[in-house]
């Protein structure tokens, strides 16, 4: 089934292609597409933004299309940066600067304060429209300093047991991950569609007829 994922994030289209690839999936990114859009993801929900991207690109393209909004919720932090995790001190602040920032704000933060979350809504529009959603997280802690050069965002100071995301290989991060969960979510709903017939793979002799 070919799907467009709505993201201009490399990481995390190489995430959807590891994950996705082995399960059938034929992903292919919007500028393969030749797909530029403006998309104005102004929800209030991780669910609500991940919607307002797949619908927007679906509206434009007609074909299937999986988006995602993800982010850190920091618990000292009552939830920040949350849904803004992206927008962190600001659209244009590059990321080792956001995480800076968040260092800062938790510098006088206790470890057994210092508990967040990675949360990952998907939502996936078939050809036909109807949608199907989910909803994972991955459990964690903020780091006193960055470690590991692997993954992207604010991986390298969220601790998963003794390791920062930043350091693990793809395969374990993918086992663990807030996206790595959901897109499992996500593809066993598919799966399930197919094997009852109220999913056609878009390009399928049955879905042409």
């Amino acid at each position: 089934m070919k799907v467009i994922v709505a993201t201009g994030n490399a990481g995390k289209l190489r995430e959807f292609q590891r994950i996705l690839e082995p399960l059938g999936f034929d992903v292919v990114s919007m500028k393969q597409e030749g797909i530029a859009l403006d998309i104005v993801e102004d929800g209030d929900t991780f669910a609500a933004n991940a919607r307002i991207k797949a619908m927007t690109v679906h509206e434009h393209t007609g074909h299937a299309v999986i988006a995602d909004d993800s982010g850190l919720c920091v618990d000292a932090l009552d939830g920040r940066p949350g849904v803004y995790s992206a927008r962190y001190g600001g659209e244009e602040l590059p990321h080792p600067q956001k995480i800076e920032l968040l260092l800062q704000e938790l510098q006088n933060t206790p470890p057994e304060q210092r508990g967040a979350q990675y949360v990952c809504a998907i939502h996936f529009v078939l050809a036909d429209g109807r949608e199907l959603s989910c909803q994972a997280d991955c459990p964690g802690q903020i780091g006193y300093k960055t470690r590991g050069d692997r993954g992207f965002g604010y991986d390298p100071i969220f601790y998963v047991g003794e390791r920062s995301m930043a350091e693990y290989p793809d395969e374990e991060k993918d086992a663990i991950s807030h996206r790595g969960k959901a897109l499992r979510q996500l593809a066993a709903q598919v799966e399930a569609g197919i094997r009852t017939g109220e999913i056609v793979p878009e390009g399928s002799a049955k879905a042409a007829n």
